[in-house]
């Protein structure tokens, strides 16, 4: 592994892990209602919307109440986008001659369930199909909508696993917007900010024309780039303003922007578990989560970069052509360059592609689908973990608890106690909760995959890659779908009237259909009694636990994924040893 590469991981962990402590202990103060810095100028702004909405900032809501919130606030972002998508070309800024992409009724509901699930999944070309107003009152409002209430439910779930005989998590409406004034919009206008100062446009010109020395015309595409960008990445969302996404320079110029967004994905999922320590009163239990999050981070960033730094190409070259003992021959060291930028190289596209398929967050600076076979599973492995390794803003706290509760059950089994964790025992109705959450992703990603490789309107898709690539290709798109990611291996033509249906079930189910059990739990565990600590109870802030926790995490993504990859990326590694 390159120098280079080694600085630029070891900072990218350590400027995280100093940054989790302050973070999440703002985000405590915050969602507390303690004072914080910026109360002089949000305090105002949330009692104006409180009286605008009449919500009751001191009404507190049951998990089912929750709930009933989250997904109505998610369904009513997807009907207020799906009609601007419908209506773009009525609305400012729209140019016929530029936005020639048409956008179909099916087409235009998966990209409104799209961004209103922080999925992000785009089967279009943002500059040939989204106007400034879509962009911007669209998209990027849905972003931030959408990342609050991720937030918001992650926030409501930590109360519930720290509270006691209570049947109450919170209010939404009151979480929803302390995220909003406190952590979001604060956090983009710091993030823009830097983009800006890093060359990143902020405008609303019309496409500039530029004609080349050959007599030819070049299109420049132009719009409000920097406040996209910053909170695509900020709500862990996704989804670029080019469809070269984070590969264009007007959306990365350089490798400190790389940096930058992929420190603004991962900052407040990390922070999250410091949170999580301090509202549970058991700040040990947060680092134990933080840490096992960073293993797996960084055996992520190991297997990609090796995966990746091997040009199977130069190897064989090599090979043919090197008599032993010749050292005349001097081959490219940079890897396996096929679909990366140059300006990014190894090092920079994996550190983003490792980031973005651990989170929730869909944006990319490489095409996934020109990674190695093994490079390429490394990523879809990741979101198939169930997005828990910091994962989406605020779920991905509740997905690391939930695969904590399966291991703490399991423990349980081994020595034959009852499993509690923080105290409250789970029982059968909690273990029901938690079940269901486990058993979501296989129960959909699996039969949706079997049924799109076995159909014709599914194998329409697979324009370029058949085989086990293709294969692949589908796995990935519906697995992203689901975890709420976006990333897609670009081979599947997925802009299909079958596509555009099934993954937005994929979205709607990894969005509702995991929060709805979290919640759920979450108000289980508020009703009960913290139980006092004995000589019998499993410490789950220890390392031996912490251990426990990842073999749990592989072997359960192992039993229910491994004939899946060894159809597709394994099987393309031992055909073309590549």
């Amino acid at each position: 592994m390159d120098l280079y590469s080694v600085v630029q991981y070891l900072l990218f962990v350590v400027i995280v892990t100093v940054l989790v402590k302050p973070l999440g202990g703002y985000m405590e103060r915050v969602f507390a209602r303690r004072p914080t810095l910026l109360d002089r100028i949000c305090l105002p702004m949330e009692r104006m919307i409180y009286r605008v909405t009449a919500v009751d900032p001191d009404a507190e809501m049951t998990a089912k109440e929750y709930a009933i919130c989250f997904v109505f606030f998610g369904l009513a972002g997807t009907v207020v986008l799906y009609a601007i998508l419908r209506m773009q070309r009525f609305l400012p800024w729209f140019y016929p001659q530029y936005q020639i992409t048409p956008l179909t009724p099916d087409l235009s509901l998966n990209t409104a369930i799209s961004f209103s699930t922080t999925t992000t999944w785009q089967a279009y070309a943002g500059e040939n199909t989204m106007t400034y107003f879509s962009q911007m009152a669209g998209l990027c409002a849905q972003n931030f909508l959408a990342g609050a209430a991720g937030l918001a439910v992650g926030i409501a779930f930590i109360r519930g696993m720290a509270r006691q005989l209570s049947g109450a998590l919170g209010n939404f409406w009151v979480d929803l917007t302390r995220s909003l004034l406190w952590v979001l919009v604060p956090g983009a206008l710091l993030g823009a900010s830097l983009l800006l100062w890093q060359g990143v446009p902020m405008n609303f010109h019309p496409y500039t024309v530029a004609h080349t020395i050959e007599g030819g015309k070049q299109v420049i595409p132009q719009g409000p780039v920097a406040a996209l960008e910053i909170i695509k990445n900020l709500g862990t969302n996704g989804g670029g303003f080019f469809n070269a996404n984070g590969a264009h320079p007007y959306e990365n110029p350089t490798p400190l922007t790389n940096f930058l967004e992929m420190a603004a994905i991962v900052l407040l999922p990390a922070a999250l578990t410091n949170t999580f320590g301090r509202m549970v009163r058991q700040p040990r239990q947060g680092w134990i989560l933080y840490w096992v999050m960073v293993f797996f981070l960084c055996s992520g960033l190991l297997f990609v970069h090796r995966f990746e730094k091997r040009n199977f190409a130069q190897r064989d070259f090599k090979e043919a052509v090197s008599a032993p003992g010749d050292t005349n021959v001097r081959l490219d060291s940079a890897g396996n360059m096929e679909g990366k930028e140059v300006r990014f190289g190894v090092g920079g596209s994996t550190l983003t592609a490792v980031v973005t398929s651990n989170t929730a967050t869909g944006s990319n600076n490489a095409m996934h689908d020109s990674f190695t076979s093994l490079g390429g599973m490394v990523l879809l492995v990741n979101m198939l973990l169930g997005e828990l390794v910091f994962g989406g803003l605020g779920t991905g706290l509740y997905s690391m608890v939930m695969a904590t509760a399966i291991a703490v059950f399991l423990a349980g089994l081994m020595v034959g106690r009852t499993p509690e964790y923080l105290g409250k025992k789970i029982g059968a109705a909690e273990n029901k909760m938690i079940m269901l959450y486990a058993l979501a992703a296989p129960l959909l990603i699996l039969p949706l995959t079997a049924v799109a490789v076995s159909t014709r309107l599914g194998l329409a898709g697979l324009t370029t890659n058949g085989g086990p690539h293709g294969f692949t290709e589908i796995l990935f798109a519906y697995t992203t779908c689901f975890a709420n990611n976006g990333q897609s291996f670009s081979g599947l033509s997925a802009s299909t009237v079958f596509y555009n249906l099934s993954t937005a079930l994929a979205m709607m189910v990894g969005r509702f259909g995991l929060a709805i059990p979290a919640l759920a739990l979450a108000g289980l565990f508020a009703r009960q009694r913290n139980s006092p600590a004995t000589s019998g109870t499993l410490p789950t802030d220890s390392l031996p636990f912490g251990v426990f926790l990842g073999t749990c995490v592989v072997t359960m993504v192992a039993l229910s994924y491994l004939p899946a990859l060894a159809l597709g990326p394994v099987l393309e590694r031992l055909l073309f040893g590549r």
